[in-house]
């Protein structure tokens, strides 16, 4: 127990983290480089650059943009008001309203359309479980100023090579929701179909007949699906230009060997989405198994106060993608560094340190051993780090300008018994060099 200034008793608190946000610990840092990485390559490979926004937009800039009578903003926003000024704020539950209000503050379409990548976390307040958290990162892409189809099907395209270099099994499933004109149409015939099947309805189909009737078509409750999957089809209300849209992406994904299904049920949960829709999906996470959904957002740069410009774009989820990863690839363990310097103390400390930093200046990495000065207990740290080599300061041989190297592992990681060896400190770049 400890006391407080005035001498009261404070129990000792144990603080956790918050329920659905999640630490990520050193040892799963190398799975999430892994997958970072691989995603960012693959993005420049198609010309995108990196953005990055605010975690806290404006409340209103989500409302406006997700629509105010969605799932996310009627219950999954972390809101809250400004103490300073009493502005509404908000934790982004999504990126694609940030990035867009970003290009509109910045002009950053007015010369030339923009090919943009982002990384970070979302927040949404939702009960946590496999695969899906109140805090959670996704990787996406947006591409702001092309009309379409054929920047859609490079997205399809840079999608498909991601799932194969994570060597993930992922099937894809594309719709349309047409035109603005033509979504109204299939609304008008939802809404009565639905209406005259209301006794089918449950309690949250009901909520959204009049509101967003379309999430409906999504519904996963089994007593409804039989009667969903007669349900007036958007397919049949497109005209010619939509239905030409639509085609010419099925020709472009099909040139690519990419195999897909049309899902006339599929119509992603935000309200700004237009034309080509898409998930990948896989079989190994049960019921979340949506692992990429993205799909044209033409009208969102106009609704938030913007000039037209057509867009498109999509996000992965960073957790699921890398549950798949791990179970496909094991546990991804990364070194410590490159060379451990082990030393004695006093001036084969400092003969140490200073062989370290030029070792560092020449762009490896270097741990010098901290703690005890047992040789047993440096070996066994230098092991546990992984390096390739082990260099050891010892009184005989900093007196005689040298230091003995000892290699621990090849470059693949698998360890080797060589001798060990004394080089002059002089000599030392040169042989890692090699």
């Amino acid at each position: 127990m400890k006391t407080d200034n005035n001498g009261t008793t404070m129990a000792k608190i144990k603080i956790n983290g918050i329920k659905g946000m999640n630490d990520m610990l050193p040892e799963e840092a190398a799975i999430w480089e892994y997958f970072t990485d691989t995603a960012r390559r693959t993005a420049a490979a198609y010309g995108f650059k990196q953005i990055r926004t605010p975690i806290v937009e404006a409340t209103g800039l989500f409302c406006r943009g997700i629509g105010e009578v969605t799932d996310i903003v009627e219950k999954e926003m972390y809101s809250f008001t400004d103490s300073m000024n009493g502005e509404a704020l908000t934790l982004r539950p999504e990126n694609t309203s940030a990035v867009v209000r970003c290009a509109i503050e910045h002009s950053l379409t007015y010369n030339a359309p923009q090919r943009l990548w982002y990384f970070g976390p979302m927040f949404r307040h939702e009960r946590p479980q496999r695969g899906r958290y109140r805090q959670f990162h996704q990787f996406g892409c947006e591409a702001l100023g092309f009309a379409g189809p054929d920047i859609d099907i490079e997205l399809l395209a840079m999608t498909a090579r991601l799932w194969k270099a994570f060597d993930i099994k992922a099937r894809l499933e594309l719709n349309t929701l047409g035109a603005l004109e033509e979504r109204a149409r299939h609304r008008e015939a939802l809404i009565a179909y639905f209406e005259a099947n209301a006794d089918i309805l449950d309690e949250d189909a009901r909520r959204r007949l009049h509101t967003n009737p379309l999430r409906i078509l999504d519904t996963k409750n089994p007593d409804m699906q039989e009667m969903v999957n007669a349900a007036p089809r958007l397919l049949d209300f497109l005209g010619e230009e939509s239905l030409a849209f639509l085609a010419r992406l099925e020709a472009g994904v099909q040139a690519l060997g990419i195999e897909y299904t049309i899902n006339p049920r599929l119509v992603r949960g935000l309200d700004y989405y237009n034309h080509t829709v898409f998930e990948w999906i896989t079989d190994c996470l049960g019921s979340q198994g949506t692992i990429c959904g993205g799909g044209r957002y033409d009208p969102l740069v106009e609704m938030l106060g913007g000039r037209p410009t057509p867009a498109v774009g999509f996000a992965i989820g960073a957790e699921r993608v890398i549950e798949l990863i791990r179970e496909t690839h094991g546990t991804m363990t990364a070194p410590d560094c490159e060379i451990y310097i082990a030393h004695q103390g006093g001036h084969t400390e400092l003969a140490a340190r200073s062989a370290a930093e030029r070792l560092r200046d020449a762009g490896h990495s270097v741990i010098v051993h901290a703690g005890s000065t047992s040789f047993k207990s440096m070996m066994r740290r230098a092991d546990q780090s992984l390096a390739q080599w082990c260099v050891i300061a010892g009184e005989s041989e900093v007196n005689e300008g040298k230091l003995a190297v000892k290699r621990l592992r090849d470059a693949n990681g698998e360890q080797v018994f060589a001798e060990q060896m004394k080089v002059a400190v002089d000599d030392l770049l040169a042989l890692f060099a090699d």
